[in-house]
């Protein structure tokens, strides 16, 4: 892949994933990161790579960097766990509205293919079970979480306008759970608060009973099925996710085990709107010839040496 890419959220879990993935293949990579929940120790471990540079910008608003013809654009970029983006809803939405507009019209500009990062969040508390393509979902319009659900749901709808009216090269993927190294250990997600807790020997945080499923998939697996997608002549969306569903009760024990902490489950109540099953249907991801691989066991583990070393002040070696 020997193209000049832009990664726009460059900086944050998925986007310093990818920037390493591709750090030996693309002839250049413009990280554009606003730094809200990106961070710059992130991207620590790219800086010997002279072609790698960061420019620090919001894309919100409008930007072309003049210098640079982009063949591929990564849209990675917006709060994406509950707590960020409950933050400043507004802000989520017009990232996700007006920053995808922006990135849509460079490519359009430039004739790259376009990327767009959604979500399984676009099923809301999905009524079908596993969830495919074809569903439409059952999202709460008006509810606390409807900034970043209606706001990834409106930048699909973007993305396809421009593939129709403009010819723009879409891609979109719909990313289910997932986990990994560079996650911010105070984002909320249920994979980072559980090992960040086990680790200090802290009551892990149970909302509701535990008994609502996610199915979490390692970024590795994610990453080639991003590619996957990117080399294909398939337009999307497409569900990359592993559909192995664990209870959330399950998940806690499993930590708790493989940090080997005493840690105890504390119960508190369930957040508005929050999914009780989220699991992918990959039929179409599996044409791509793409298909998870890592066991969760063995993701767990690459997680939390991540996160020891973090917590430890030591350098991260990917393994």
């Amino acid at each position: 892949m020997n193209n000049k890419i832009l990664i726009a959220g460059g900086a944050g879990f998925l986007g310093t994933n990818l920037a390493h993935y591709l750090k030996d293949k693309a002839q250049s990579i413009t990280i554009v990161d606003n730094l809200c929940t990106g961070s710059l120790s992130n991207l620590k471990t790219l800086e010997k790579y002279q072609n790698i540079k960061f420019i620090k910008h919001d894309i919100i608003n409008q930007f072309d960097f003049k210098d640079e013809k982009y063949d591929v654009i990564f849209n990675l970029a917006s709060p994406a766990s509950p707590i960020p983006y409950q933050k400043n809803p507004i802000f989520t939405l017009k990232t996700n509205v007006i920053g995808t507009l922006n990135l849509l019209e460079i490519a359009k500009k430039h004739k790259a293919i376009f990327f767009q990062a959604s979500t399984s969040e676009v099923y809301g508390d999905p009524e079908k079970h596993p969830q495919t393509e074809d569903y439409w979902g059952n999202v709460n319009p008006i509810g606390i979480r409807s900034c970043y659900d209606e706001g990834k749901r409106a930048a699909e709808a973007l993305s396809m306008d421009y593939k129709r009216y403009h010819g723009v090269q879409v891609k979109i993927i719909r990313i289910f759970n997932t986990y990994g190294p560079f996650m911010d250990p105070e984002d909320g997600r249920v994979v980072s608060n559980f090992i960040t807790q086990a680790l200090q020997g802290l009551p892990l945080t149970m909302y509701g009973q535990g008994e609502q499923t996610r199915s979490l998939c390692y970024v590795d697996d994610l990453l080639k099925g991003i590619m996957a997608m990117v080399n294909s002549d398939v337009t999307g969306p497409v569900n990359i996710g592993n559909p192995e569903e664990i209870t959330v009760k399950d998940l806690a024990n499993l930590i708790i085990n493989l940090c080997q902490s005493k840690s105890q489950i504390v119960y508190c109540p369930l957040p508005l709107d929050d999914p009780k099953k989220r699991c992918p249907d990959i039929s179409l991801a599996k044409t791509l010839g793409w298909q998870p691989q890592i066991l969760l066991k063995d993701g767990l583990l690459k997680a939390i040496y991540y996160f020891k070393t973090r917590m430890l002040n030591e350098p991260y070696v990917s393994s």
